[in-house]
């Protein structure tokens, strides 16, 4: 035996994920002495708050359920009393023990102990495996469940576990393994226990804020937790050392898939501003035209992008937020197709040959050695490459997305690079079709959009919308 001689097996289900927002409906305990069960224990808690919906359904823990269940405030010394003395035993332990800190708190009361996390306990045990879950352990182990997602059921399936790995493992490899187990993971200095392990593995975007609930950081990923748990990894430095020893709460919103968390992401951005984010690029934008027939320089005029219609413009060439990033590419080319300077308007000077001539980078239509139409048409050429790309669609097109683990959805509508609108609901879609508005270019949507398209399997998710 070298599993911890007091141990308190311990589920709760909660209204959510947040420990610091939301609250505990039902705890159970199994108190285990020498590795003998010795007590077992469990009631529904009044969350004096609703249930979502979506967590009823789950769950299976209703409102009327827990109408005339004690409270929280009602049950602490009991609660206090069946966890004393112990090793807390969780999955996913600092979840459950930040929801029983938490609760603990409300009522100004500290509640502290060691822990002991299943999860990290069969990682250490069972490296092999990629899937620690609990559903994931009752599969490869063939345990039994009475009840899975309510309390006593997911902790008797602990029970089993603790069982199994006492019987399979050496006492010495069995010990190493749950000093492992109990490690503390790296977080914040003041971020509260459970926060980070409550992160789903979906989609979405996370908060990191400071003092005075000051926003700190806005980030979006694929999977939440795996991406929030990156900023609090050991060996963090510079910047990201500085923005984890800041953190002081920590906060995310599930998205219906990762296109859904990209648009959120710009569109708060821009809003929100934060300190740790790279600051938001000009909302203006334009591209080059050429201009056909102009003998003098410049030949290429600034069109205005931002807010108009894609299916107006006419030999547009690039998006560019500022003159510089227009003026470098345009001496990338010069000097890849011996364009001359002048007449691209980047060098000013009386009449003669361009600086780039005398250089042999320039092959000399400022100096009368080929024509201009040659020029120009191997500047068209060069500008080519940098025009936006054609639309696939001969009209608007709807991606869909829902997350399983949260059931939201989002339906978004796009039209030549524009984003049309965005619904969470079919009966939404339906009033946007209703009455669709104007395409408006933004280079943020165009840019996220290619991205996204670029991805294996996504171009095939498009499906044209028809109003």
């Amino acid at each position: 035996m070298s599993l911890p001689d007091s141990l308190v097996l311990i589920d709760v289900e909660t209204t959510g994920a947040n420990p610091l927002r939301d609250r505990v409906t039902e705890i159970a305990v199994l108190r285990v002495e020498r590795g003998e069960v010795v007590e077992r224990w469990e009631t529904l808690v009044n969350p004096e708050c609703p249930i979502p919906p979506l967590i009823q359904r789950l769950v299976g823990i209703t409102d009327a359920m827990v109408a005339d269940a004690p409270t929280f405030a009602t049950i602490a010394d009991q609660v206090r009393a069946r966890l004393g003395g112990a090793v807390f035993v969780a999955h996913n332990a600092r979840f459950d023990y930040g929801f029983i800190r938490s609760e603990f708190s409300r009522i100004d009361q500290s509640f502290d102990a060691p822990v002991l996390c299943t999860v990290k306990l069969s990682r250490a045990l069972y490296p092999e495996h990629h899937r620690h879950g609990l559903d994931a352990l009752i599969e490869r182990h063939g345990f039994t469940c009475g009840a899975r997602h309510r309390a006593m059921g997911d902790t008797e399936v602990l029970w089993q576990f603790a069982r199994l790995v006492t019987a399979s493992f050496a006492p010495e490899v069995l010990a190493r393994a749950v000093e492992r187990a109990m490690k503390r993971p790296a977080r914040a200095v003041e971020l509260p226990e459970g926060v980070l392990e409550g992160l789903p593995e979906s989609p979405g975007l996370y908060y990191l804020y400071g003092d005075n609930d000051q926003l700190l950081y806005l980030g979006r990923s694929a999977c939440l937790r795996a991406r929030v748990m990156e900023h609090f990894a050991p060996g963090v430095k510079g910047k990201d050392a500085e923005l984890a020893q800041r953190v002081r709460r920590v906060d995310w919103e599930e998205s219906a898939g990762e296109l859904t968390a990209t648009l959120q992401e710009a569109a708060l951005l821009r809003r929100r501003c934060p300190q740790y984010n790279r600051a938001a690029g000009s909302a203006e934008v334009f591209g080059l035209q050429y201009v056909s027939g102009r003998r003098r320089p410049p030949i290429l005029q600034r069109v205005p992008l931002t807010g108009s219609d894609p299916a107006a413009w006419s030999d547009v060439h690039g998006t560019f937020r500022t003159k510089q990033e227009a003026d470098n590419l345009l001496r990338e080319l010069a000097q890849a197709y011996q364009l001359c300077l002048k007449r691209l308007g980047l060098e000013g000077g009386k009449e003669g040959a361009c600086a780039a001539h005398a250089a042999k980078r320039c092959a000399g239509v400022c100096a009368g050695k080929e024509s201009i139409a040659a020029h120009d048409e191997r500047l068209l050429g060069a500008l080519g490459a940098v025009k936006l790309r054609p639309w696939s669609w001969t009209g608007p097109v709807v991606v869909a997305e829902r997350c399983p683990h949260s059931g939201s959805e989002a339906w978004h509508v796009f039209d030549r690079w524009c984003l049309l609108g965005s619904a969470d609901s079919l009966s939404a879609l339906e009033a946007l079709g209703a009455e669709l508005p104007p395409r408006r270019f933004d280079l943020d949507i165009y840019r996220i959009l290619v991205r996204w398209l670029a991805a294996d399997g996504n171009r095939e998710r498009v499906e044209p919308f028809s109003a």
